[in-house]
């Protein structure tokens, strides 16, 4: 085993070369109040109770075609997040936002994923958050993956997590403790299919890993559950208000937040999952049992056009920077 110092620290870190660098784009360190672009150097300090704690809180954004969409709502949601923990960002919600459009642009790509954490920071390796004498911000802008169904025409695939629910008033933290979040994935991956979505004590419809999952009723209510016991994740909240249109069309017949069983799921028309990177998706099946007709329904296709449009044009939810 070697012994670096300041001699031949960063050395050794540059020697270590991942495949996976090559997704990251840029790095700012409240720590350093700089950026960096060697994915090598993205580091942060392991006494961080980021690191030994998940004290803190993220969210994450998208830049696509040289625009950060709707990142008002992520901005919103991590400013909320950090009250509940305690935390508050001293530069605040302006400051937050001018460092990401700084660190979007250093990192010279059109189309990207923005994460923006604030960490409790450095200061012991304890539990009290107090021993942190002043908090952290990390700003990573990394690769954005093509959209769900461009990859996958036909659906996805979908099955129920055993993996217990979060309590509510933890659901609605995006807090950095991702320990459930990561277990779910984990089933999903082990499963093989696309997805896992969790339900609570009382069988109704929660959430997945990093997405939000809803239904058609064939009834044709778009229906996504209670905002009470799960994140409120950015895009499921637009595609809801989007779909407004699609009630005026008379394409839908209303959009509600309520409780959702697994055998609404069974009698939906279409079951859809939404989230920042995959924009809005259609599950093909659930249990191993077809949704619907088994393929694609025309409401997950409409709904992802009218995102897909709000994504592109609405200058409302668009912050030019590249």
């Amino acid at each position: 085993m070697r012994h670096l110092d300041r001699s031949n620290y960063i050395e050794a870190l540059l020697a270590w070369k991942q495949p996976w660098h090559n997704g990251y784009y840029a790095m700012y360190s409240s720590l350093l109040d700089a950026v960096v672009t060697d994915p090598a150097l993205m580091l942060l300090p392991i006494d961080d109770h980021l690191v030994h704690r998940g004290d803190g809180v993220f969210d994450t954004g998208k830049c696509v075609e040289g625009a950060l969409y709707n990142f008002g709502a992520h901005l919103d949601r991590l400013i909320h997040s950090a009250a509940a923990i305690g935390l508050t960002w001293p530069g605040g919600r302006e400051e937050i936002e001018r460092l990401t459009h700084t660190t979007v642009r250093t990192g010279g790509h059109r189309n990207c994923l923005v994460r923006v954490i604030l960490a409790r920071g450095p200061g012991s390796f304890g539990v009290n958050p107090y021993d942190a004498p002043k908090p952290a911000l990390y700003i990573v802008v990394y690769a954005l993956d093509r959209p769900f169904m461009a990859k996958h025409p036909d659906g996805a695939t979908a099955r129920r997590s055993q993996v217990p629910p979060k309590p509510p008033s933890f659901a609605g933290i995006k807090n950095c403790n991702y320990l459930p979040n990561v277990m779910m994935k984990r089933e999903s991956r082990d499963w093989n299919v696309d997805f896992v979505v969790g339900f609570d004590h009382d069988g109704h419809l929660t959430e997945g890993p990093t997405e939000n999952a809803g239904i058609v009723t064939t009834g044709g209510e778009l229906a996504f559950p209670k905002l009470d016991h799960i994140l409120a994740g950015t895009t499921m909240l637009r595609v809801a208000e989007l779909a407004g249109q699609l009630v005026r069309s008379g394409d839908l017949s209303g959009v509600a937040f309520r409780d959702i069983t697994e055998e609404d799921i069974f009698g939906a028309a279409e079951m859809l999952i939404v989230g920042t990177s995959l924009n809005v998706v259609a599950v093909r099946s659930y249990e191993g049992r077809p949704i619907g007709t088994g393929i694609p329904g025309p409401i997950q296709a409409r709904l992802n056009r009218l995102l897909e449009d709000d994504i592109a044009g609405n200058p409302e939810r668009r912050a030019e920077l590249l």
